[in-house]
Protein backbone atom coordinates (compact mmCIF):
# COMPACT_ATOMS: atom_id res chain seq x y z
CA UNK A 1 0.00 0.00 0.00
CA UNK A 2 1.28 3.67 -0.36
CA UNK A 3 0.83 6.94 0.05
CA UNK A 4 1.08 9.69 -2.81
CA UNK A 5 1.49 13.24 -2.21
CA UNK A 6 -0.18 15.88 -4.16
CA UNK A 7 2.27 18.90 -4.45
CA UNK A 8 -0.63 21.68 -4.60
CA UNK A 9 -3.59 22.99 -3.37
CA UNK A 10 -6.34 20.91 -5.06
CA UNK A 11 -9.41 19.89 -3.23
CA UNK A 12 -12.34 19.38 -5.29
CA UNK A 13 -11.51 15.43 -6.18
CA UNK A 14 -13.70 12.60 -5.18
CA UNK A 15 -12.99 8.99 -4.22
CA UNK A 16 -14.91 6.06 -6.13
CA UNK A 17 -16.04 2.49 -4.79
CA UNK A 18 -13.44 0.41 -3.52
CA UNK A 19 -13.91 -2.07 -6.75
CA UNK A 20 -11.98 0.38 -9.41
CA UNK A 21 -9.25 2.64 -9.41
CA UNK A 22 -9.85 5.45 -7.65
CA UNK A 23 -9.68 9.29 -8.63
CA UNK A 24 -7.24 11.30 -5.99
CA UNK A 25 -9.26 11.91 -2.89
CA UNK A 26 -8.88 15.17 -0.55
CA UNK A 27 -9.72 15.89 2.92
CA UNK A 28 -10.69 19.86 3.55
CA UNK A 29 -8.30 19.58 6.48
CA UNK A 30 -5.34 19.05 4.96
CA UNK A 31 -4.45 21.76 3.30
CA UNK A 32 -1.35 19.90 2.02
CA UNK A 33 -3.12 17.41 -0.07
CA UNK A 34 -1.77 14.53 0.85
CA UNK A 35 -4.16 11.54 -0.77
CA UNK A 36 -4.02 7.89 0.37
CA UNK A 37 -4.52 5.13 -2.49
CA UNK A 38 -4.68 1.37 -2.20
CA UNK A 39 -2.30 -0.47 -4.71
CA UNK A 40 -5.47 -1.05 -6.89
CA UNK A 41 -6.02 2.51 -7.26
CA UNK A 42 -3.34 2.15 -9.91
CA UNK A 43 -4.58 0.42 -12.02
CA UNK A 44 -5.91 1.88 -15.14
CA UNK A 45 -4.64 5.78 -13.77
CA UNK A 46 -2.50 6.21 -16.53
CA UNK A 47 -4.73 3.97 -19.53
CA UNK A 48 -5.97 6.49 -21.93
CA UNK A 49 -9.73 6.77 -22.03
CA UNK A 50 -11.90 8.46 -25.12
CA UNK A 51 -11.66 12.37 -24.95
CA UNK A 52 -14.00 13.93 -22.85
CA UNK A 53 -14.91 17.86 -23.08
CA UNK A 54 -17.09 18.31 -19.56
CA UNK A 55 -16.43 21.95 -18.31
CA UNK A 56 -17.61 23.26 -15.50
CA UNK A 57 -19.62 25.47 -17.01
CA UNK A 58 -21.24 22.84 -19.55
CA UNK A 59 -20.46 19.08 -17.95
CA UNK A 60 -21.13 16.21 -19.60
CA UNK A 61 -24.61 15.20 -18.91
CA UNK A 62 -27.67 12.23 -19.65
CA UNK A 63 -26.24 8.59 -20.32
CA UNK A 64 -23.36 10.17 -21.61
CA UNK A 65 -22.20 11.13 -17.75
CA UNK A 66 -21.97 7.32 -17.33
CA UNK A 67 -18.56 5.76 -17.32
CA UNK A 68 -15.41 3.98 -15.52
CA UNK A 69 -12.13 4.75 -14.86
CA UNK A 70 -10.85 3.95 -18.33
CA UNK A 71 -12.06 7.39 -19.58
CA UNK A 72 -12.36 9.72 -16.47
CA UNK A 73 -10.00 12.40 -17.09
CA UNK A 74 -8.82 14.92 -14.09
CA UNK A 75 -10.88 18.34 -15.07
CA UNK A 76 -14.00 16.39 -16.80
CA UNK A 77 -17.30 17.29 -15.23
CA UNK A 78 -20.06 15.17 -15.16
CA UNK A 79 -23.34 16.08 -13.75
CA UNK A 80 -26.24 12.82 -12.52
CA UNK A 81 -29.73 13.78 -11.73
CA UNK A 82 -32.53 11.32 -10.24
CA UNK A 83 -33.87 11.35 -13.65
CA UNK A 84 -30.42 9.77 -15.42
CA UNK A 85 -30.21 6.98 -12.68
CA UNK A 86 -31.53 3.90 -13.77
CA UNK A 87 -34.49 2.15 -11.76
CA UNK A 88 -34.16 -0.22 -9.02
CA UNK A 89 -33.40 -3.43 -9.85
CA UNK A 90 -33.45 -3.18 -13.20
CA UNK A 91 -30.44 -5.49 -13.70
CA UNK A 92 -29.03 -8.41 -11.51
CA UNK A 93 -26.95 -7.39 -7.76
CA UNK A 94 -23.54 -8.74 -8.81
CA UNK A 95 -20.14 -9.23 -6.45
CA UNK A 96 -17.52 -8.35 -8.74
CA UNK A 97 -14.37 -6.98 -6.34
CA UNK A 98 -11.07 -6.41 -7.37
CA UNK A 99 -7.59 -8.00 -8.20
CA UNK A 100 -5.19 -6.98 -6.65
CA UNK A 101 -1.61 -6.51 -9.08
CA UNK A 102 1.29 -4.60 -7.93
CA UNK A 103 1.77 -1.39 -9.44
CA UNK A 104 3.36 -0.81 -12.40
CA UNK A 105 6.47 0.84 -11.94
CA UNK A 106 6.53 4.61 -12.63
CA UNK A 107 2.39 4.28 -12.70
CA UNK A 108 0.99 7.48 -10.70
CA UNK A 109 -2.44 8.90 -10.72
CA UNK A 110 -3.23 11.55 -13.53
CA UNK A 111 -3.38 14.82 -12.38
CA UNK A 112 -4.36 18.33 -13.70
CA UNK A 113 -2.56 20.47 -15.93
CA UNK A 114 0.75 21.80 -13.67
CA UNK A 115 0.01 19.46 -10.85
CA UNK A 116 2.40 16.66 -9.57
CA UNK A 117 1.75 13.68 -8.14
CA UNK A 118 4.54 11.99 -5.97
CA UNK A 119 5.23 8.83 -3.74
CA UNK A 120 5.20 9.72 -0.26
CA UNK A 121 5.79 7.30 1.51
CA UNK A 122 4.85 3.12 0.81
CA UNK A 123 5.28 -0.34 2.84
CA UNK A 124 2.02 0.17 4.27
CA UNK A 125 -0.72 -3.33 4.53
CA UNK A 126 -4.14 -1.86 4.34
CA UNK A 127 -3.88 2.57 4.73
CA UNK A 128 -7.54 3.54 4.30
CA UNK A 129 -7.71 6.99 6.07
CA UNK A 130 -5.67 9.89 6.47
CA UNK A 131 -6.23 12.55 9.00
CA UNK A 132 -4.08 16.07 9.52
CA UNK A 133 -2.91 16.71 13.41
CA UNK A 134 -2.71 20.62 14.20
CA UNK A 135 1.05 20.84 14.03
CA UNK A 136 0.98 19.44 10.43
CA UNK A 137 1.49 15.31 11.52
CA UNK A 138 -0.47 13.24 8.83
CA UNK A 139 -2.17 10.22 10.99
CA UNK A 140 -2.88 7.12 8.92
CA UNK A 141 -5.06 4.29 9.79
CA UNK A 142 -3.35 0.92 8.64
CA UNK A 143 -6.86 -0.74 9.10
CA UNK A 144 -5.85 -4.49 8.61
CA UNK A 145 -2.74 -4.81 11.07
CA UNK A 146 -4.91 -2.80 13.57
CA UNK A 147 -2.20 0.30 13.76
CA UNK A 148 -2.18 4.09 13.52
CA UNK A 149 1.26 5.64 11.97
CA UNK A 150 2.62 9.14 12.10
CA UNK A 151 4.05 10.45 9.28
CA UNK A 152 6.17 13.89 9.18
CA UNK A 153 7.82 15.95 7.17
CA UNK A 154 8.87 15.74 3.56
CA UNK A 155 12.30 15.20 2.52
CA UNK A 156 14.49 16.44 -0.39
CA UNK A 157 13.23 13.08 -2.38
CA UNK A 158 9.63 14.31 -1.60
CA UNK A 159 9.22 11.11 0.52
CA UNK A 160 8.47 11.47 4.48
CA UNK A 161 11.46 12.05 6.77
CA UNK A 162 9.55 9.95 9.84
CA UNK A 163 7.03 7.29 9.74
CA UNK A 164 5.93 6.64 13.39
CA UNK A 165 3.91 4.01 14.90
CA UNK A 166 1.98 5.78 17.19
CA UNK A 167 -0.55 2.93 18.46
CA UNK A 168 -1.04 -0.87 17.60
CA UNK A 169 -3.95 -4.05 18.79
CA UNK A 170 -6.59 -1.79 17.19
CA UNK A 171 -9.38 -3.59 15.57
CA UNK A 172 -9.73 -2.47 11.86
CA UNK A 173 -9.01 0.95 12.90
CA UNK A 174 -10.67 3.81 10.37
CA UNK A 175 -11.78 7.19 11.57
CA UNK A 176 -9.19 9.48 13.67
CA UNK A 177 -10.35 12.76 15.61
CA UNK A 178 -8.02 15.26 17.74
CA UNK A 179 -10.13 16.51 20.50
CA UNK A 180 -11.04 18.98 22.14
CA UNK A 181 -11.04 20.90 18.68
CA UNK A 182 -8.57 23.71 18.05
CA UNK A 183 -4.52 24.07 17.82
CA UNK A 184 -4.07 22.24 21.33
CA UNK A 185 -5.62 18.59 21.51
CA UNK A 186 -5.15 16.60 24.48
CA UNK A 187 -6.72 13.18 23.14
CA UNK A 188 -6.34 10.92 19.75
CA UNK A 189 -10.17 9.51 19.25
CA UNK A 190 -10.14 6.30 17.18
CA UNK A 191 -13.07 4.29 15.59
CA UNK A 192 -12.44 0.73 16.04
CA UNK A 193 -14.53 -1.18 13.82
CA UNK A 194 -16.52 -2.08 16.82
CA UNK A 195 -16.21 0.61 19.19
CA UNK A 196 -14.30 3.96 20.11
CA UNK A 197 -11.32 4.38 22.10
CA UNK A 198 -9.01 6.77 22.80
CA UNK A 199 -4.76 7.99 23.87
CA UNK A 200 -3.49 10.48 25.60
CA UNK A 201 -1.67 13.09 23.51
CA UNK A 202 0.37 16.34 23.15
CA UNK A 203 0.96 18.25 20.20
CA UNK A 204 4.17 16.61 18.52
CA UNK A 205 3.55 12.56 20.00
CA UNK A 206 4.85 10.29 17.61
CA UNK A 207 3.71 7.43 19.77
CA UNK A 208 0.86 7.32 22.13
CA UNK A 209 1.62 8.48 25.92
CA UNK A 210 -0.46 6.14 27.85
CA UNK A 211 -2.71 2.70 26.71
CA UNK A 212 -6.12 3.28 24.63
CA UNK A 213 -9.36 4.44 26.64
CA UNK A 214 -12.63 3.02 26.19
CA UNK A 215 -15.11 5.82 25.03
CA UNK A 216 -17.54 3.06 24.03
CA UNK A 217 -18.00 -0.25 22.95
CA UNK A 218 -21.81 0.32 21.57
CA UNK A 219 -20.93 0.57 18.05
CA UNK A 220 -21.82 -2.44 15.56
CA UNK A 221 -19.01 -4.52 14.50
CA UNK A 222 -18.31 -4.81 10.74
CA UNK A 223 -16.16 -7.62 9.09
CA UNK A 224 -14.32 -6.98 5.72
CA UNK A 225 -17.72 -7.07 3.29
CA UNK A 226 -18.32 -10.54 2.40
CA UNK A 227 -21.09 -11.68 5.02
CA UNK A 228 -19.48 -9.23 7.77
CA UNK A 229 -20.85 -5.82 6.04
CA UNK A 230 -19.77 -2.53 5.67
CA UNK A 231 -16.39 -2.18 8.34
CA UNK A 232 -15.54 1.58 8.44
CA UNK A 233 -16.56 3.08 11.43
CA UNK A 234 -15.74 7.27 10.69
CA UNK A 235 -15.73 9.98 13.46
CA UNK A 236 -16.46 13.71 14.09
CA UNK A 237 -16.91 16.09 16.81
CA UNK A 238 -19.76 18.91 16.78
CA UNK A 239 -18.46 22.72 16.60
CA UNK A 240 -19.38 23.01 20.33
CA UNK A 241 -17.00 19.87 21.25
CA UNK A 242 -19.60 18.72 23.24
CA UNK A 243 -20.71 15.51 20.67
CA UNK A 244 -19.36 12.82 18.76
CA UNK A 245 -20.52 11.46 15.97
CA UNK A 246 -20.16 8.05 14.36
CA UNK A 247 -20.69 6.63 11.14
CA UNK A 248 -21.81 2.78 10.62
CA UNK A 249 -22.47 1.14 7.32
CA UNK A 250 -24.86 -1.56 6.54
CA UNK A 251 -24.49 -4.81 6.92
CA UNK A 252 -26.00 -5.95 3.92
CA UNK A 253 -27.39 -4.22 0.66
CA UNK A 254 -30.81 -3.25 1.52
CA UNK A 255 -32.22 -5.26 3.99
CA UNK A 256 -35.06 -3.55 6.56
CA UNK A 257 -33.28 -3.31 9.83
CA UNK A 258 -37.16 -3.12 11.36
CA UNK A 259 -37.14 -6.85 10.29
CA UNK A 260 -33.33 -7.97 10.47
CA UNK A 261 -31.44 -7.76 13.50
CA UNK A 262 -27.90 -7.62 11.65
CA UNK A 263 -29.25 -4.47 10.87
CA UNK A 264 -30.00 -3.07 13.96
CA UNK A 265 -28.25 0.62 14.37
CA UNK A 266 -26.73 0.23 11.10
CA UNK A 267 -26.80 2.41 8.11
CA UNK A 268 -27.05 4.93 9.75
CA UNK A 269 -24.76 8.48 11.99
CA UNK A 270 -25.05 7.50 15.65
CA UNK A 271 -24.37 10.49 18.46
CA UNK A 272 -22.87 10.06 21.51
CA UNK A 273 -21.51 12.68 24.44
CA UNK A 274 -17.39 13.12 24.28
CA UNK A 275 -17.32 10.42 27.27
CA UNK A 276 -19.43 7.58 25.41
CA UNK A 277 -22.54 8.40 27.18
CA UNK A 278 -26.22 9.12 25.87
CA UNK A 279 -25.79 6.86 22.25
CA UNK A 280 -28.66 7.45 20.07
CA UNK A 281 -29.58 7.42 16.13
CA UNK A 282 -28.44 11.19 14.68
CA UNK A 283 -29.39 10.17 11.32
CA UNK A 284 -30.93 6.86 9.14
CA UNK A 285 -31.62 5.55 5.78
CA UNK A 286 -27.28 5.77 5.08
CA UNK A 287 -25.96 3.50 3.52
CA UNK A 288 -22.21 4.07 4.02
CA UNK A 289 -21.31 7.30 5.17
CA UNK A 290 -17.50 6.40 4.63
CA UNK A 291 -16.14 10.00 5.14
CA UNK A 292 -17.86 11.76 7.63
CA UNK A 293 -17.58 16.09 8.88
CA UNK A 294 -18.76 18.90 10.17
CA UNK A 295 -18.83 21.70 7.96
CA UNK A 296 -17.38 24.61 9.81
CA UNK A 297 -19.73 27.78 8.45
CA UNK A 298 -23.02 26.22 9.95
CA UNK A 299 -22.08 23.29 11.73
CA UNK A 300 -23.94 20.87 9.94
CA UNK A 301 -22.51 17.55 9.69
Amino acid sequence: MHVVSVRCAYDNAYVRHESVPRSIASNPEMSNCFAVLKTASFLGAVALGAAQTGTRATPITGTSAFTDYRSEKPGVWRKLTIADLPEPHSTPSVDNGPNLVERPKNALPQAPAGFKVTLYADGFEENRLIRTAPNGDIFLADSRPGVIRVLRGVGPDGHAQHVETFATGLKQPFGIAFYPLGNDPQWVYVANTDSVVKFPYRNGDLKARGASQLVTSEVPGGGHLRGGGHWTRDIAFSQDGKKLFVSVGSHSNNDDPDTTPAEHSRADVLVYNVDGSGGRVFASGIRNAVGITVQPGTGAL
